[in-house]
């Protein structure tokens, strides 16, 4: 459902993402910031593409909702707004001083990660 110009965009965002990952010890704020932007990029792509783009003829006229590969990457995304709703979770401890849920944090950002790369993936087969 992505263009080709989204998933650019899409890998740019990632790339933040991952160097947010590997310096959040030494830029906190940084990465905190970083991090939020990412996930509000996230949230806002369905929005995006169901603005910008004919879902109707794609899915139901070609007939692309039959396809293992758009239902792979819907259950990709669910995973990944999940992950975040777990993260921010966290996170929000984490700024409470609560260092206990420091390794689970850090565990869930890894897993994020690999989520949004397959999310990444999986959107760039479906590129028009």
């Amino acid at each position: 459902m992505l263009t080709a110009s989204t998933v650019w965009v899409a890998l740019a965002t990632y790339v933040l993402m991952l160097v947010a990952f590997r310096y959040a010890k030494q830029h906190r704020t940084l990465h905190a910031l970083t991090m939020i932007s990412v996930m509000l990029f996230d949230l806002g792509m369905p929005v995006y593409l169901y603005l910008h783009k004919s879902w109707y003829r794609r899915l139901i006229v070609e007939g692309e909702l039959t396809s293992i590969l758009v239902w792979i990457h819907l259950m990709m995304i669910v995973m990944m707004y999940g992950l975040y709703v777990m993260q921010i979770k966290t996170a929000l401890r984490l700024l409470r001083q609560d260092d206990s849920v420091r390794v689970d944090h850090r565990a869930q950002a890894k897993a994020v990660l690999w989520v949004r790369a397959l999310v990444i993936l999986t959107g760039s087969l479906l590129v028009e």
